[in-house]
């Protein structure tokens, strides 16, 4: 009998401080609960492990406004979103939250073992203080007047009016941006993680892997930029530091966050009253450990948590797997609740069911770059795909097989070629849908759900069975087509289970089956035919159609939506005036080329600015653009954009940049304009 594995699955920490949308679940939940689903099927030892991330400034900030203290806010939002993956049907064998007792002890043990090792120490620096607030203010909650332009209103990182990047105590007349009240620079002691004395090991590490080639070239990068950075916060809402006289210090959230997948797993075992059995997990070398993450999340889960790992003493599981998936956005934008750009929940979940979103999000994820979720596309493959296509094929066999063969499997006979063939296109489909489940290839996978439901549907069309049902000297053959198509059904029950679980569960229960067939296996199911006489359940229909009038109704409370948001909302600022005329022989000077990505990273004490290293056709340029505020480096590999090729190079922050960048500007918001169809070189006139 071959050795279990054991898989430890986590899905990144879900921060409590807002509802969770579809976007959320593209990247780290869906694909990691298909694949846990799918090892299960494939008898793995399997333990997936999720939970609340709760601690930080900014839940505090957002219960101040909602009047209600930091715990009652988590409370709300781990229940909120807790809800939401019930109703997705994401199978956690545990989700718990980082408020919990047991998350202390891993915490204080992770800071003291790093800071023994001396990978840790303090340091003193000056930060924005509210007196009236009582509380020292990161640069997003503070604004002031602009050390550049004198604009008055300037956020603490970045002036709306002249583009400067600063640092928050380089503002004058500081104030909260939440309460207006005056700021001042107080010093204050810190705790600082030295990430940079962990380069050589992370990227020895790094070599070992076969990631994604994004996710490789973008953590390579970062790992060459590591710093020190500060892994403690003057408040009292978070782990609080298990030194003397620290008392209204916490430790970070993104130190404590990563730590809460080893105490949920703690918080398991005690729950199974098993309280070591957690060890199996973490501290087993032979342990595959999978971590499904977006990609805002590739810097923590791939650098910094690995390193936290490799500076303290426990002999803790590194990331086996990090399966990063891109974005998932709504309609041509993102999701932004803000905005008004969402789709309201409770409303979907009136209207459709689970299975049809998990099989959307699947058959478009963003695994190798952003997808988008549209109203249409989901109409067409609910439509086309789950009904047309497996949920018609499921009910003509079954309903055929109730009128002709009394609802009983009918028995296999002489197996024609065709015959033949249909049963091993089943195997080899089957097998390359355990493939695209085994490498996190969820688009392949429903790409096979639907090859086998429509290789059924042709078989069954090919073989007429309502002709052979006609004369009795063929309706052995009817028999033996009909039971070939069951071996189908059951084979699209198994390999849709992981993706559109509740109706694969039914579709075996259609089979005459009792029990969940998740409990039967992969190799069980396959192995066996379906019992002759076995007594088939009545059939029911799987899907229900969407209307064209559902699809418009939901367009016009996605507009609605946002245009109330639009309206709440008063703008930062005015548009900006229409600069002096200029003449054509002035634009003719410009020398515009389509450029693209090879590479992007953030230059060091700045927020804003990006070192882009852009081919234009001839030659590759170092251009610094001040966009790190809208865009991450990762998602601008690969982009076109169009190129000021005969800017006079200028020197910013150390860096030479040789060209800019276009890109529309509204508020506070840059969007680089490109192109799609030209070659870098490209002239733009």
């Amino acid at each position: 009998m071959t050795q279990q594995q054991k898989i430890l699955i986590t899905s990144a920490l879900p921060y409590a401080n807002g509802p969770l949308h579809f976007g959320h679940i593209a990247g780290a939940y869906l694909p990691a609960d298909c694949y846990a689903r799918f090892q299960r099927l494939m008898k793995q030892d399997v333990l997936y492990i999720c939970g609340s991330d709760e601690y930080g400034i900014a839940i505090t900030l957002s219960a101040d406004l909602a009047g209600r203290s930091p715990q009652e806010h988590v409370d709300i939002f781990h229940r909120v979103n807790r809800d939401f993956f019930d109703k997705l049907h994401i199978s956690f064998d545990h989700y718990s939250r980082t408020t919990w007792k047991g998350h202390v002890e891993p915490t204080h043990q992770f800071f003291q073992d790093l800071m023994n090792n001396g990978y840790i120490e303090a340091r003193v620096t000056d930060q924005l203080y509210s007196e009236a607030d009582h509380r020292f203010l990161a640069d997003r909650y503070v604004v002031g007047t602009c050390p550049r332009c004198g604009f008055e209103n300037a956020r603490g990182d970045e002036c709306p009016r002249c583009g400067a990047n600063y640092e928050a105590t380089e503002l004058k007349n500081p104030r909260s941006k939440l309460t207006q009240a005056p700021l001042v620079l107080r010093p204050t002691k810190h705790w600082f993680l030295l990430l940079d004395r962990f380069k050589e090991r992370l990227n020895t590490w790094l070599e070992t892997k076969k990631w994604k080639p994004n996710v490789i070239h973008f953590i390579k990068d970062y790992i060459d930029h590591l710093h020190a950075r500060a892994i403690t916060r003057d408040m009292t809402w978070g782990v609080p530091l298990p030194l003397p006289e620290t008392e209204d210090k916490v430790l970070y959230v993104w130190f404590d966050a990563p730590i809460g997948y080893i105490s949920a797993t703690k918080e398991w075992a005690q729950q199974i009253q098993q309280p070591e059995r957690w060890k199996e997990y973490w501290m087993d070398p032979q342990t595959k450990l999978v971590q499904f993450i977006g990609k805002d999340n590739i810097p923590f889960h791939a650098s910094i948590f690995p390193a936290m790992v490799m500076g303290q003493n426990q002999p803790y599981k590194l990331v086996d797997e990090l399966p990063a998936n891109e974005f998932l956005n709504l309609e041509g934008r993102q999701f932004s609740k803000s905005d008004g750009w969402y789709i309201d929940l409770e409303d979907f979940f009136k209207r459709y069911t689970a299975d049809q979103i998990r099989y959307t999000i699947a058959a478009n994820a963003p695994e190798t770059s952003d997808s988008e979720f549209t109203w249409k596309d989901f109409q067409l493959r609910c439509n086309t795909e789950l009904l047309g296509k497996y949920g018609n094929l499921v009910n003509r066999v079954l309903v055929f097989i109730q009128n002709q063969c009394a609802g009983k499997t009918p028995a296999y006979t002489h197996l024609e070629p065709i015959d033949q063939e249909f049963l091993q296109n089943i195997q080899q489909l089957c097998q390359q849908a355990a493939e695209s489940y085994e490498h996190f290839k969820l688009r392949r996978a429903s790409q096979v759900i639907m090859e086998l439901a429509q290789a059924g549907n042709v078989y069954f069309d090919s073989k007429r069975p309502w002709q052979d049902a006609k004369q009795e000297e063929t309706r052995e053959r009817m028999r033996t087509t009909l039971a070939c198509c069951l071996e189908c059904l059951k084979a699209l029950a198994l390999i849709s289970f992981p993706i559109i679980p509740e109706t694969a569960q039914r579709v075996w229960q259609l089979l005459g089956y009792s029990g969940q067939l998740e409990e039967k296996g992969w190799k069980a199911i396959l192995a066996e035919k379906v019992p002759e006489g076995q007594v088939l359940a009545p059939p029911t229909i799987l899907f229900q159609k969407i209307e064209d009038a559902q699809i418009a109704e939901e367009m016009e409370k996605l507009h609605q939506l946002s245009n109330a948001a639009a309206k709440s909302v008063q703008p930062a600022k005015e548009i900006a005036p229409l600069k002096p005329q200029i003449s054509l022989e002035d634009v003719r000077k410009l020398d515009l080329r389509v450029g693209i990505v090879r590479q992007a990273e953030k230059i060091p004490k700045s927020k804003k600015l990006l070192r882009l290293q852009v081919d234009i056709g001839l030659e590759q340029r170092t251009i610094v653009a001040g966009i790190g505020g809208n865009y991450q480096p990762e998602e601008l590999i690969g982009r076109s954009v169009i190129v000021v090729a005969n800017l006079q190079p200028a020197t910013l922050l150390g860096v030479q940049s040789e060209g800019m960048l276009l890109a529309a500007k509204y508020h506070d918001q840059l969007e680089l304009i490109a192109v799609t169809e030209s070659s870098p070189g490209a002239e733009v006139s």
